[in-house]
């Protein structure tokens, strides 16, 4: 009998998570779009391929921030905090330039490390340009929420996500967030069969 208490909140939890629709950050990391010089298109691609993706019910919650480490830290930490967003999706500043901190405000904010999705996307984007050996994403959790850096460019997001994005659901299942389905003929996604 002891055992089947922890066994049903979990299988609460989990009603709960699948119930719910899932809340994704967007957050845009870039000193000129903030200031209106040019247009985001990396926003926009994020939010397309989560529309083709999937099929789970889900919001996002949009950021538009300059390159800025403080500025960047607190916007994680609002989405992840305030927001309560289960996935946090950043395109931009990962680069070796100056203003490019994405990766140190991510590692900043998050209390566990996943090398593995930066690892998997600098090997993808290999395939195309020699240059990805420069980025610098990573991901990381804090709390509830997986944060996920993106590069800048919308061809190199989407071959990225597509790269990643199997594991995805999973991992959130994992940190107790909100359960996601997938459009199998867009990107299968991989769960352990129960035992």
């Amino acid at each position: 009998m002891q055992n089947e208490q922890p066994h049903d909140q979990q299988g609460d939890r989990q009603n709960k998570a699948v119930q719910r629709a899932a809340r994704i950050g967007i957050v845009v990391t870039s000193d000129r779009a903030s200031a209106g010089i040019y247009q985001d298109l990396g926003g926009p691609a994020i939010r397309d391929t989560m529309r083709a993706y999937l099929r789970s019910p889900w919001t996002d919650v949009y950021c538009l921030i300059n390159d800025d480490q403080a500025t960047i830290e607190r916007t994680l930490r609002s989405l992840c905090d305030d927001e309560h967003c289960d996935l946090i999706v950043t395109t931009g500043g990962t680069g070796p330039a100056a203003r490019d901190v994405t990766p140190e405000a991510t590692t900043a904010v998050c209390q566990k490390m996943m090398p593995g999705f930066g690892e998997l996307m600098r090997a993808t984007s290999l395939l195309y340009v020699p240059t990805a050996i420069l980025s610098r994403q990573t991901a990381g959790i804090r709390g509830q929420s997986l944060i996920i850096n993106l590069p800048g460019k919308p061809k190199s997001i989407r071959e990225c996500l597509d790269a990643v994005f199997p594991a995805v659901p999973y991992c959130l299942d994992l940190i107790g967030a909100a359960y996601l389905e997938t459009h199998d003929d867009v990107i299968k996604t991989f769960r352990p069969k129960s035992k």
